[in-house]
């Protein structure tokens, strides 16, 4: 007996936007307005990297600039919350009538500019094409964690993710970092009543901790409430303990639960497999036009934290929300250009 045929659900588009946090939003919307036809893919739901944040965590930015599309930000606080943020994009997403197409994961990308074909599966299983004449990727960063490669990272008690505190309440955690997230995460579950040792490969917590976390940070650790590894690494961790290396030799801890807060980085391999090329080794920053954020694959534009490469911190939602004006004013110059007046 024959087997049945697959059916795939095919769209045409102008622009697909591969991504659905702000600075994919933003494209969507600047893509939209400019007068194109326009979806948003993600693989996971809208703003997806800010519904991973911590519950509580606040944005060390302003309101007004995580703003998009010329809406307004409203928040009684001076800096926002995760809450606030997540029921502001929605209401954008609301407000534009934005094509968001979630939990649609991207097997694979075909064709060239001007007749681009987009795989995916959807959330029920159903396998669709987007043909698209030009692409945008705001894939961002936040989901492929800079991995610490010892053995026993992949036990199910190490996380690259830090949520909230109650469920480590009287237990031995390590958290391996010196940054911003690390700082958080410690001091959070210190005050929730978990055990809390950090281990730093740098002298002591990086510069870059936010100027009203860093003296917090310090205090505890020079209280003895936070025990502090600097200069240290992670060699291996087991189900009942980690082993460090420090500068006092090796060091065995007991221990139930490892944050291993090393950062993030783009989906480099998505790239190259589209042809997009990467210079230098260590910043493997993508080549791309300043002007029009177009790559070296023509019809394929980037957008967001993905354009600085592994230098993550050079790009943010205050300056990548922008990306889409530039992507937008290109596009419509070459798809639209009946519209062009002098």
């Amino acid at each position: 007996m024959d087997a049945k045929p697959v059916s795939v659900e095919r769209f045409d588009l102008d622009v697909v936007v591969i991504g659905a946090g702000p600075t994919g939003l933003a494209c969507g919307i600047d893509a939209k307005r400019a007068g194109l036809t326009v979806a948003n893919i993600d693989k996971g739901c809208l703003v997806n990297s800010l519904y991973n944040y911590p519950s509580n965590m606040t944005f060390f930015t302003t309101p007004e600039l995580l703003e998009i599309g010329d809406l307004p930000f409203s928040s009684p606080n001076q800096k926002p919350t995760r809450q606030e943020a997540l029921e502001y994009y929605r209401k954008c997403a609301e407000h534009y009538q934005l094509d968001v197409r979630q939990y649609e994961p991207v097997q694979k990308v075909e064709g060239s500019d001007g007749n681009f074909v987009v795989h995916t599966t959807n959330l029920h299983e159903h396998r669709r094409e987007y043909h698209a004449r030009k692409l945008i990727l705001a894939t961002g960063y936040y989901d492929r964690p800079n991995l610490i490669r010892v053995p026993g990272e992949e036990l199910s008690k190490v996380m690259h993710y830090y949520r909230e505190p109650h469920p480590f309440f009287g237990l031995d955690v390590l958290i391996v970092g010196g940054k911003n997230s690390a700082a958080i995460a410690a001091l959070e579950l210190c005050r929730h009543g978990a055990h809390v040792t950090l281990a730093h490969r740098g002298a002591g917590m990086s510069g870059s901790v936010k100027y009203w976390i860093k003296p917090d940070i310090e205090n505890r650790i020079k209280a003895g409430q936070i025990k502090a590894y600097f200069n240290s690494t992670v060699r291996e961790i087991t189900l009942e303990h980690v082993v460090l290396d420090t500068p006092q030799g090796e060091v065995m801890l007991p221990n139930d639960y490892v944050f291993a807060l090393t950062g993030y980085h783009p989906d480099f391999e998505f790239l190259c497999a589209l042809g997009v090329r990467l210079s230098g080794e260590a910043d493997k920053k993508p080549v791309v036009d300043p002007q029009t954020l177009e790559s070296n694959v023509p019809g394929v534009y980037l957008a967001g934290v993905i354009v600085a490469g592994m230098r993550t911190s050079e790009i943010f939602i205050e300056n990548g929300r922008f990306h889409g004006a530039l992507i937008a004013a290109d596009l419509k110059r070459k798809l639209l250009p009946e519209t062009i007046t002098a």
